[in-house]
């Protein structure tokens, strides 16, 4: 035991929080040198596909040509003008994991693996996502968002927000390995879009939001084309929207109960009242200080609709802080949350109509669908 204790002492090192990987271009005599240093480091793994990246270039560019195995590999390599496959396009260092990858550069590589993307996301809508800024505030459901949102390639910069750090309770639902456990949720989530896309820009927020740093998070850099919002606490909720619709930013937020989904248009109408005028009369000033469950219970309440809850979730909430730590979220919610709000943001991104409301996507038997139109009307017209 003893023996074990003091292995375990000498072998464990803390997580440094690294999440941005190191983008290496060999055809560069300083990132050469860099590449050729990392190849000596114990432990290191490589993993080069790079001839097999060229071949779906080359189907990609040509769609209507019908290539033989041997026509494709002749034409990869052709592709390559006599360049030495080592030193085309880039290799990736992921130092979290001790990984080099070799891949193609950002160009050609976003080319290949949009691809499949056409045409219900065409060339042009694809290029002008790559212009887009998107937040999201809470990891849990927006885990599932920011990871849709990147293997659609929605964004060219996406910042995310959480002080939590990952919990073998977080495990219910967000998708990771153990090894991740302990970790901050947001450092988590960067360095799973680097490992699919790591030319896409990720903004850390580390310390989660607060009335000092929500104005950074929306405008640093740029404001936001879309916040999606899904934390728990009632108070940054609400401050989030306020701010978000003094500068003209859409909200979109998934509650993972039924299917429900909020879209805020503030980007086009200026005057609509935050979570659909549902707390306006509620005493706001409340969220200036600490709150009592007692005093979120109201905000939340009217934020939700209880009268359109899950009856399970009807059940669960009183029982909070008694025989439950806190409310329920289901995987199959958070990931049936995370598409729909991914396809809400991109249609708000790219113009298309997407009007303000509340909908459920309520597919059990005995959905009550036509209360859920009615209210959705009634929402969407105030």
């Amino acid at each position: 035991m003893d023996n074990l204790a003091d292995a375990l002492a000498n072998t464990a090192r803390a997580d440094d929080g690294t999440y941005r990987p190191e983008i290496l271009r060999p055809d560069r005599t300083e990132e050469c040198a860099r590449l050729v240093s990392l190849l000596t480091v114990p432990g290191m793994r490589v993993h080069d596909t790079l001839h097999q990246q060229l071949r779906e270039l080359v189907r990609t560019l040509s769609p209507d040509r019908s290539f033989s195995e041997e026509d494709l590999d002749r034409t990869a390599r052709e592709h390559l003008k006599g360049t030495d496959p080592s030193v085309y396009g880039v290799w990736v260092y992921y130092p979290w994991s001790l990984q080099l990858v070799h891949l193609l550069d950002e160009a050609e590589f976003a080319m290949v693996r949009t691809d499949r993307n056409r045409n219900k996301i065409d060339r042009e809508e694809q290029r002008e996502l790559t212009r887009k800024k998107v937040g999201v505030i809470g990891l849990s459901v927006g885990q599932s968002v920011a990871l849709t949102m990147t293997l659609e390639r929605s964004f060219g910069e996406i910042r995310l927000a959480d002080f939590d750090d990952l919990e073998l309770s977080n495990l219910n639902r967000i998708r990771t390995g153990l090894h991740a456990l302990g970790n901050n949720k947001v450092i988590n989530v960067a360095r799973e879009i680097a490992e699919i896309d790591p030319f896409l820009k990720v903004v850390c927020f580390t310390e989660g939001i607060d009335r000092d740093n929500i104005n950074a998070f929306l405008t640093g850099g740029g404001d936001l084309d879309i916040l999606i919002e899904e934390c728990d606490s009632v108070d940054v909720k609400i401050y989030a929207r306020q701010h978000a619709k003094r500068l003209g930013i859409p909200v979109v937020m998934d509650t993972s109960d039924r299917g429900l989904v909020d879209v805020e248009r503030f980007d086009l109408e200026p005057d609509r009242a935050i979570l659909h005028g549902l707390i306006e009369d509620l005493d706001l000033t409340v969220i200036e200080r600490p709150m009592t469950n007692l005093e979120k219970m109201p905000l939340l309440g009217r934020m939700v609709g209880m009268e359109t809850l899950s009856d399970r979730m009807k059940q669960s909430l009183p029982e909070v802080g008694k025989t439950l730590v806190t409310w329920p979220q289901l995987a199959s919610g958070v990931v049936l949350g995370g598409s729909i709000v991914a396809e809400v943001a991109r249609r708000v991104l790219l113009g298309i109509h997407q009007p303000s409301g509340r909908w459920w996507n309520d597919i059990l038997p005995g959905s009550d669908t036509s209360a859920n139109l009615d209210t959705t009307r009634s929402l969407t017209e105030k």
